[in-house]
């Protein structure tokens, strides 16, 4: 059989949600199916650490798809043509988008409809594409898998799409999220936070994400505590990001909030596991990866009570409203004073991570593409 595979996201040393969700997914199934022949189709120059197997063909598909004319292009000429070259009889696609002109059955990875609910916070031209195609995709999808029951519900009342074509699949954590030693954990603050604890952060810095009230929440929590503490702030500044920078320049306590813009992902695992609490209190998220990579690293967490955070955290994090500043406020006031609460909620993401892997998502993922192959059979 040949499967065809959507790895445009698969970027040296700057894998993200999506990234992470490809390499760990497909990486397994191409080991575990050598009997296949996978097709990679990237968008530009690859890195043959991309090219997990003898049985993967990368190719390289004109034009670079990072914008919606280039999506519309890349999807609908260069894909649609490129699955009837290299007569595939599956194509995979991780980031949600598909091409309309095939006949090939295509498994479509929907991870969050961010742009339905938060669509002022979407760039003009990706809001058109998203409005126009996204339920088309959907519909023309043979098979959609999913990262949370949340957003599975989403999908179906959104787009009325049968729950029967749906699959839960979650997602999974890199082996090198793990609790940091004692030792690492001073030279980490040596090197991050002046020698202090911290909260820690990591995601794209965007108003989505909510950094500005967690900066806002923040400073009033220093204000009242005086705490010894820092905030440190990782990931890529993305669009619409002025009410985090006036969040940040009208901070008392500006000295003790620091923005690591992109670190690497090797320093991730070690500013995470280092950090006195992880603080993630997003307006939207479909899963929210760095949650679990929290619980694999023994750090307690605070996140938000909406979309799928409930259901991935379990018991394992305080849980506050996210558009209450008060509430974050509290809630950091609670982690940074209750050493009690930071254990139990440590011990519960002990037991929560369990239901994560991403040779759990891979298996799913696997079974998802089965319940296709076996549909065109019969």
């Amino acid at each position: 059989m040949i499967i065809a595979v959507n790895t445009r996201f698969l970027l040296k040393d700057r894998l993200e949600g999506i990234g992470w969700f490809t390499y760990e997914t497909i990486r397994r199934l191409v080991e575990w199916h050598p009997e296949h022949q996978f097709i990679f189709f990237f968008d530009r120059p690859f890195h043959e650490k991309f090219v997990f197997a003898s049985n993967v063909k990368p190719v390289v598909l004109f034009p670079p798809a990072r914008h919606p004319f280039l999506f519309y292009l890349w999807f609908e000429f260069a894909v649609s043509n490129a699955l009837n070259k290299h007569k595939a009889d599956i194509f995979i696609s991780t980031d949600g988008f598909l091409s309309l002109k095939t006949d090939v059955p295509t498994l479509l990875v929907i991870h969050d409809l961010a742009h339905v609910h938060f669509s002022q916070q979407v760039k003009y031209w990706e809001q058109k594409y998203y409005n126009y195609f996204m339920l088309k995709f959907a519909k023309k999808a043979a098979r959609i898998a999913t990262v949370s029951e949340y957003s599975k519900q989403d999908i179906q009342q959104q787009y009325n799409i049968s729950p029967e074509k749906i699959d839960v699949v979650y997602n999974g954590v890199r082996s090198d999220f793990k609790p940091v030693a004692a030792i690492t954990k001073r030279a980490i603050k040596a090197k991050y936070s002046d020698g202090q604890d911290y909260f820690f952060y990591i995601g794209a810095v965007h108003p989505r994400k909510n950094i500005h009230r967690l900066i806002t929440a923040f400073d009033q929590f220093k204000q009242i505590t005086y705490a010894p503490i820092k905030l440190l702030i990782a990931g890529r500044f993305a669009w619409q990001t002025g009410v985090v920078k006036t969040a940040y320049e009208k901070a008392v306590f500006q000295k003790d909030i620091q923005f690591l813009n992109y670190v690497a992902d090797e320093e991730v695992p070690l500013l995470m596991g280092s950090a006195l609490g992880f603080v993630y209190v997003s307006l939207f998220e479909g899963f929210g990866i760095p949650l679990i990579e929290a619980m694999h690293c023994e750090v307690p967490i605070m996140t938000a009570n909406v979309s799928s955070m409930p259901e991935v955290i379990g018991e394992a994090g305080i849980k506050v409203e996210p558009e209450s500043i008060e509430a974050i406020k509290n809630g950091m006031i609670e982690l940074y004073n209750n050493k009690a609460k930071r254990t139990a909620l440590i011990e519960f993401g002990k037991i929560q991570r369990q239901k994560f892997s991403w040779e759990q998502t891979a298996r799913a993922l696997e079974n998802s593409l089965e319940e296709i192959i076996e549909k065109n059979n019969k």
